[in-house]
């Protein structure tokens, strides 16, 4: 009887510091983003990446990216298009990891990729000193639902506030950098009107 008690409070201290970890881990992802809800990694299943590089914040560049994939409008369908990015991103593509620092889903929730101080695969020329929000859905012909644009200049403002981007940082469309029409050009018109808008081409503009 004693043993049995002996293993369950291990069982109970083991998932009490799970839960502490959980929400240590949340409170430094959602710094000064109290506004919105992050889906960690573990929330969505997320693979492990085959490796990862550290990135120095805050950065001179922020890009809008658009996944030209179909949209999600809630958890369970959000979760499975970020696990199918994710694989095309690793196995088409054969990157170490999903390519962008976050992404909004249709939900309005903010889902996890490399995160804040990891170097991305989202921006090329730029993923040293870019960070990338990615909108899930096509934002060719039809705009971002308030919702979502509402949530990605949250993000926005998170960024600002919490020194991952320069104090004179500049914000573009994935195409600013890029041949390609990502964000799609709804997104980007609505992009144009925000604060730090930097129009293309940039420096570093390159096509193949």
């Amino acid at each position: 009887m004693i043993f049995l008690q002996g293993i369950q409070k291990s069982y109970w201290n083991i998932l009490l510091v799970q839960i502490v970890l959980i929400l240590f881990e949340c409170s430094i992802l959602t710094q000064g983003c109290d506004d919105v809800e992050l889906v960690t990694r573990e929330r969505w299943d997320a693979r492990e990446p085959k490796s990862t590089e550290s990135m120095a914040t805050p950065v001179p560049h922020l890009f809008i990216h658009h996944t030209a994939m179909g949209a999600c409008n809630d958890f369970e369908s959000c979760k499975q298009m970020m696990q199918i990015i994710q694989n095309f991103h690793m196995d088409d593509r054969g990157w170490e990891d999903i390519g962008y620092n976050f992404l909004i889903g249709g939900d309005g929730r903010v889902y996890e990729g490399r995160g804040w101080n990891r170097v991305g695969a989202h921006t090329r020329g730029y993923n040293r000193d870019g960070i990338a929000f990615c909108l899930m859905g096509n934002y060719v012909s039809k705009a971002p639902s308030e919702l979502m644009l509402n949530t990605t200049k949250k993000m926005v403002k998170c960024a600002e506030n919490e020194n991952y981007v320069m104090s004179d940082y500049q914000l573009h469309g994935h195409r600013d950098a890029s041949c390609t029409e990502c964000p799609g050009s709804e997104l980007y018109a609505i992009i144009e009107t925000w604060p730090h808008f930097k129009k293309g081409p940039l420096p570093k503009y390159m096509c193949g």
